[in-house]
């Protein structure tokens, strides 16, 4: 397969929430990330919650990234800048290879909204054992604009002049 396809080829993806306090009922960011997930075609392979550690992290998407049926995973919250943000540093050691374009456009796309504010955001992506994994900040906000103007596209195998879909393990 080249850059991009003629079809829509439908992703199996795993969504994690980070979060000390939300429980599935306040996971308002996971819930809009199945559902958009679901509503662009692609199939939610699992979705939890864990607290914001970074080992319960690192496990978790460890056994994604291990996962055959799992392609891509979605991450929101853990990638401020408090003490108990730490989802960048669970993930950073797992990837074969970072995306940095991926934190430099959410920032760019968020100063639209937050302004400077933009800048205490640790959003990452990047490539583990051939799926793709994004994280972003916990607000609903910035899960849709991160989805809606850069992760649905990448996991559109049609979309050009590139994707991310060549990358993925094959299902």
């Amino acid at each position: 397969m080249g850059h991009a396809a003629s079809e829509f080829i439908p992703v199996s993806l795993a969504i994690l929430t980070v979060s000390d306090s939300r429980g599935e009922a306040e996971d308002t960011s996971g819930h809009y990330l199945v559902e958009a997930a679901q509503s662009a075609g692609h199939k939610v392979a699992d979705k939890r919650i864990v607290k914001d550690d970074i080992y319960q992290i690192r496990a978790v998407v460890s056994a994604w990234i291990a996962d055959e049926n799992v392609q891509a995973v979605v991450i929101t919250g853990g990638t401020g800048f408090t003490a108990r943000d730490n989802t960048p540093e669970a993930l950073l050691p797992l990837f074969d290879r970072e995306v940095e374009g991926f934190g430099e456009l959410f920032r760019m796309l968020s100063y639209e909204d937050i302004g400077t504010s933009t800048i205490q955001s640790r959003a990452v992506a990047g490539i583990a054992n051939q799926t793709i994994v994004f994280a972003v900040p916990g607000s609903t906000n910035a899960c849709r604009m991160a989805w809606e103007r850069i992760i649905v596209e990448q996991l559109d195998a049609r979309h050009r002049p590139c994707n991310f879909l060549p990358h993925l393990r094959k299902k």
